[in-house]
């Protein structure tokens, strides 16, 4: 399984060379519209290699999908956390309620009740 893990990330680095290598002309990025640039007398531009840019999409798709994510699962998280919490609540209690109720018998018996 280890030789088809790294088969498989050797084909997608040469894959990924390829498409870089086939895409090094500079593009340029602007940071808004020519018409809302000259309304607002501010524009922000950047010159990239387009491999840059299609690179940088991907890892910030990805970024907002995880983000995305986790703020949706929030809610699991946070009712595991809570169940947790009153899990180890009932523990104590057991324990407590286990110890009053073995104080007066004999050690033998309270472990061997214990253990059962």
């Amino acid at each position: 399984m280890r030789y088809i893990r790294f088969a498989f990330l050797g084909a997608l680095a040469v894959v990924l060379i390829a498409v870089a290598m086939a895409n090094r002309s500079m593009v340029e990025l602007q940071l808004l519209p020519d018409e809302l640039a000259s309304l607002l007398s501010f524009q922000q531009t950047l010159s990239l290699p387009l491999f840059l840019v299609f690179f940088g999409g991907i890892v910030f798709g990805l970024l907002i999908g995880f983000v995305w994510e986790w703020l949706r699962e929030h809610k699991h998280r946070a009712a595991a956390a809570e169940r947790k919490t009153e899990v180890r609540k009932l523990e104590r209690e057991l324990k407590r309620t286990q110890a009053e109720r073995d104080k007066d018998k004999d050690e033998v018996l309270a472990i061997l009740d214990q253990s059962a």
